[in-house]
């Protein structure tokens, strides 16, 4: 794995676990920020932190945090399955990353990780519903990793600063 710099300390590898309760204090600030800003997920920027926590920590089959080396948190994803009953094979995730971690290869990290958690957890595809088109970093990423946008939602996302914007539906099948 390529050798990460956040802030002039070295990581030559993410740590990324499961989530733990202790961790919250930590995360609810990451993702607060993120989902305030207005412009990459759907959360209602003044979403409340128990809104946050129920859909990021108890509605998935997991959450997992990334730190660095030194016990900095560099980002977090959660996994869960796309739809209930028969659409459950096909999982989903959600990304954040620290803003001091940014272009370090932190979401490529954790997308890496999250498709061989998918994997081993049995399911046969991965989708993300709502990849906003003005998030080109994202686009790029994730068609690197393979995923295709197999469909586009018009004006699908009120975007805080641009308005209303195009949504991406992305898709990859999962090989074992």
């Amino acid at each position: 794995m390529r050798t990460l710099f956040v802030r002039g300390p070295r990581i030559t590898k993410p740590i990324i676990r499961r989530y733990e309760p202790e961790d919250w204090s930590r995360l609810w600030p990451l993702l607060h920020s993120t989902f305030a800003a207005g412009d990459t997920y759907a959360f209602a920027p003044d979403s409340t932190e128990a809104e946050i926590k129920k859909v990021w920590i108890e509605a998935p089959l997991a959450t997992y945090v990334v730190f660095a080396d030194d016990g900095s948190l560099l980002g977090t994803y959660k996994l869960q399955s796309n739809q209930p009953g028969l659409g459950s094979h096909v999982s989903n995730c959600g990304y954040v990353v620290a803003a001091n971690a940014r272009g370090q290869g932190i979401a490529s990290t954790m997308c890496e990780h999250s498709q061989a958690e998918a994997i081993r957890l049995g399911f046969k595809a991965m989708q993300f519903n709502l990849v906003v088109s003005t998030n080109e970093v994202a686009v790029r990423l994730w068609k690197k990793h393979g995923f295709a946008i197999v469909g586009t939602l018009p004006g699908a996302f009120q975007h805080k600063v641009k308005g209303y914007v195009d949504a991406y539906v992305m898709f990859k099948p999962l090989a074992a």
